[in-house]
């Protein structure tokens, strides 16, 4: 019985460099293109300023009917398309380039509005709540500064998309 065991490693040490471990390929550091340190230390950054752009909902419902002013929806093309703010532009976070944000916004300093899933109460779909610390707001905010757009406020209340002064666009 042990002979039969034994037998498979056996012949795998008999059949030597066939099954041998293949040597590994040198590659390069991903040092240069993610930068763990610097993202931190834009956090750490942006994080006073963000707090000094959280505005209430009758703030971000005067600024987004102001001419000029972007009110970007970050989440995926799927839940944007499934229901958003009026008047909201999509660009999903995943897209995020200097080329894309360029294209999508313009002006470095035109006046942007932020929000997203954990900004709606009704924590079904298209806007299931995630986990607090990994809202979409903060790495949306965090990225529009890093790009280069300063002029971002956030929607820093909760609110619900039944309620009509939302004015939540749905598919039809």
């Amino acid at each position: 019985m042990r002979a039969l065991l034994f037998a498979p490693l056996l012949m795998l040490a008999l059949a030597g460099p066939a099954f041998a471990e293949k040597p590994m390929v040198a590659r390069k550091s991903t040092a240069a293109q993610i930068d763990y340190s610097g993202f931190r230390s834009l956090a750490d950054d942006v994080a006073a300023y963000r707090q000094t752009r959280l505005i209430d909902f009758a703030q971000f419902t005067a600024m987004a009917n102001t001419p000029g002013v972007i009110v970007l929806d970050a989440r995926s093309s799927t839940n944007y398309a499934r229901g958003h703010l009026k008047g909201a532009i999509n660009l999903p976070f995943t897209e995020f380039t200097a080329e894309s944000l360029q294209a999508a916004l313009g002006d470095p300093d035109v006046k942007i509005l932020i929000y997203c899933n954990n900004n709606f109460a009704n924590d079904r779909a298209p806007v299931v709540l995630k986990s607090a610390p990994l809202a979409l707001n903060i790495p949306t905010f965090i990225n529009l500064v890093g790009y280069g757009y300063r002029n971002v406020y956030e929607l820093g209340e909760v609110i619900d998309f039944n309620d009509p002064a939302v004015e939540w666009v749905t598919a039809p």
